[in-house]
């Protein structure tokens, strides 16, 4: 399957193409699934709003008349439990009460409220994992799953390897997709080095045609939602608070709230991916083109997590704050980031 031929020639390609994927979904495909998709990535991209509304309200109201008529003749849906359990959320909110994606400019953090990321199933970053490590569960939620297919963006060989991209689910950056290589081969979320070198290849081949692209991967332990080995890729505008130039460990004089070592060698880089595994310490990674953010951390699970953070995956800890209530969007302090990031630091051996 190619869905689409090359979206990676511009960022206008590249958003057209996701957006025309979205209204594929919305157009072609039945279901509570489908639907949660593109309402989620719709509610965070205005344009994709604008081109979707529309259809998106149509198939809103014949979803939620199909589950009226199932729950009044006693019985279930048939529909995943995780999406029954979104749509009865999103049925008792009402489509027009559905909100975008809001933010605001905590300096120099970014926090965005998120409604409909809110409603998200937690999965695996809800446990507390016993290492940085597990085998992959071929009876566990994995991106080889049938309807998974409906979700894809596109597939093909980049840079070498078969992969697929399929669309965020629940997106908190712009453009947001993951990227799954090899995705038959089963393997668990833990990194290789020959997969490192990939992504990092990856986005300087792609950073030129994609200004803003970059690749973020969240180790076992360390908030990853399914163990079957995938990148999170997007295309921004914005610098993330972490790139920021005023860091320590970009040069200036400020010192970041959470451990960061930053890497333009990708083999320096992959030692200290290896010294981690061998310590056992979980890690978030951030690639952008020429270089590579590394953030070794406490293992979820091990602290307690504030009450307006849902989790502590890259984004977080590359300085963007989703906030899960209106409130806790409009209240946040820098002080309540900057314990939160630093929270996440201690114990870390050299």
């Amino acid at each position: 399957m190619s869905v689409i031929q090359d979206p990676f020639s511009s960022q206008d390609a590249f958003h057209g193409a996701f957006s025309s994927g979205l209204g594929r979904i919305l157009r072609d495909e039945w279901g509570l699934g489908p639907f949660i998709l593109v309402l989620a990535n719709a509610t965070f991209d205005p344009r994709v709003h604008a081109l979707l509304r529309h259809e998106l309200a149509r198939r809103f109201g014949e979803l939620a008349e199909l589950c009226r008529r199932a729950f009044a003749s006693g019985r279930e849906p048939d529909e995943p439990a995780d999406d029954l359990s979104v749509f009865l959320r999103l049925m008792a909110i009402g489509f027009d009460h559905i909100e975008h994606a809001r933010w605001r400019v905590l300096d120099p953090w970014e926090v965005q409220f998120n409604q409909v990321r809110s409603l998200r199933p937690r999965r695996a970053a809800s446990h507390k994992p016993a290492g940085i490590q597990t085998p992959f569960d071929p009876a566990g939620f994995h991106f080889n799953k049938p309807f998974l297919r409906k979700e894809a963006f596109w597939s093909g060989r980049l840079n070498g390897v078969e992969v697929e991209l399929l669309f965020n689910k629940f997106p908190f950056v712009e453009l947001h997709a993951l990227l799954v290589p090899d995705r038959q081969a089963n393997e668990p979320q833990y990194l290789s080095r020959d997969r490192h070198r990939f992504i990092w290849e990856l986005a300087d081949i792609l950073g030129p045609a994609l200004p803003g692209i970059g690749f973020a991967y969240n180790s076992y332990g360390a908030f990853a939602s399914v163990n079957h080995l995938h990148f999170q890729m997007f295309v921004r505008e914005r610098a993330l608070p972490l790139t920021l130039e005023r860091w320590r460990h970009n040069g200036g004089g400020d010192s970041y709230p959470a451990r960061c070592e930053r890497f333009a060698d990708p083999e320096q880089a992959w030692e200290r991916i290896s010294d981690l595994h061998q310590t056992e310490i979980s890690y978030n990674l951030l690639y952008l083109p020429g270089v590579l953010y590394c953030l070794p951390r406490r293992r979820q699970g091990t602290y307690a997590l504030p009450p307006w953070c849902g989790g502590q995956a890259w984004y977080e800890l590359a300085g963007g704050i989703v906030a899960f209530n209106a409130e806790d969007f409009a209240s946040l302090r820098d002080l309540d980031v900057r314990d939160a990031l630093a929270a996440t630091a201690e114990p870390v051996p050299d």
